[in-house]
C-alpha cells in the first residue's frame, strides 16, 4: 500500500457543499435552507494556493495525474504541479527539505520517518491511494525452472496463488552454479519488502535478518534482497542483475 502525504505544516482545505430539499413554508426551513446555500458557495481558507507534488512512476499514483489533467486541484482554488522523482528516498528527502509539498509516498515511510529510521521527520497522511496491488515478478530462465513445480488446471494453466515452495529447487540449481540467488524491492520500510520476506519464509527459504550493523538484512539469506526503483525493475532483471523483485504495477506486466 502506498500513500500521498503532506509535511505537518500543510493544510488541504476542501469546501464542503449543502444542498436543500423539498419545499416548504416553515422558517424553521428556509433557514436551514439559506445557510445550506451559504455554505454551497464559500470557499474555506486556503493556506497555501501553490503546490508543488512528487510521485514515482507507478499505476497507483493516478488519483494525482486524474485530479490535475480533469481540473479537481483548481476547483478547490489549488494549483498543483506534480513531479516524477527517481526513487523513494529521493521522495522522502525532498518533502522532509521542503522541496516538495507532498508526494505519492510508501505507507512505511511516514512511519519510520516518525521513528527516526534514515531521518527523523513527523509527517502528516491525509489520503490512502493503494490497497494491495503488488505482484512478484522472475525472469525467464527462473520461471522455466519453476513451473514444472507449480501445480496446473485441467487447461494446464499454473493455479495462483504460486507458493515459493516451487522456487526454492531453483534457489539450490543456482548456489550450485556459483550464482546467489539475488531479488529486488523497492525500498526497506516498503511492504514489498515485507511481501516478498514472507513469501520465501513460508516456503521455508531464509530472507535474511536484519541487525544494527547490517542493514541490508542479508544475514544468514539464501536470497539476497536489495533496493531498486520501481521504474528499473524490469531493466535491472533483463540485465541479469537481479533474477526476480517484487513491485507495484506496472512493472509486473
Amino acid at each position: 500500500m502506498k500513500n500521498i502525504f503532506t509535511s505537518s505544516i500543510l493544510t488541504l482545505s476542501l469546501a464542503l457543499v449543502f444542498t436543500a430539499c423539498g419545499d416548504t413554508k416553515s422558517k424553521k426551513t428556509e433557514a436551514v435552507s439559506e445557510e445550506a446555500v451559504t455554505s454551497k458557495t464559500k470557499m474555506l481558507d486556503i493556506e497555501k494556493p501553490q503546490l508543488t507534488f512528487g510521485f514515482i512512476k507507478l499505476t497507483d499514483m493516478a488519483p494525482l495525474a486524474i485530479a490535475k489533467e480533469k481540473g479537481f486541484f483548481e476547483e478547490e482554488g489549488l494549483f498543483v504541479s506534480v513531479e516524477a522523482q527517481s526513487n523513494w528516498k529521493n521522495v522522502l528527502d525532498r518533502v522532509i527539505d521542503g522541496q516538495l509539498d507532498g508526494s505519492h509516498m510508501l505507507a512505511g515511510q511516514p512511519i519510520a520517518a516518525g521513528a527516526g529510521f534514515g531521518r527523523q521527520a513527523e509527517l502528516v497522511t491525509p489520503f490512502s491511494m493503494d490497497l494491495n496491488g503488488n505482484g512478484i515478478t522472475v525472469s525467464n530462465d527462473v520461471w522455466s525452472k519453476m513451473k514444472p513445480n507449480v501445480p496446473a488446471d485441467s487447461d494446464g494453466k499454473p493455479i495462483h496463488p504460486i507458493k515459493a515452495d516451487a522456487l526454492k529447487p531453483v534457489i539450490t540449481s543456482y548456489k550450485n552454479e556459483g550464482k546467489p540467488f539475488k531479488m529486488g524491492m523497492v525500498f526497506p520500510v516498503s511492504t514489498h519488502n515485507y511481501e516478498l520476506r514472507y513469501w520465501l519464509a513460508a516456503a521455508g527459504i531464509h530472507p535474511g535478518m536484519y541487525t544494527a550493523d547490517n542493514v541490508q538484512g542479508q544475514i544468514d539469506a539464501e536470497v539476497l534482497l536489495s533496493v531498486t526503483p520501481p521504474p528499473q525493475m524490469p531493466a535491472t532483471l533483463e540485465s541479469g542483475t537481479i533474477y526476480g523483485y517484487c513491485v507495484g504495477e506496472p512493472w509486473n506486466q
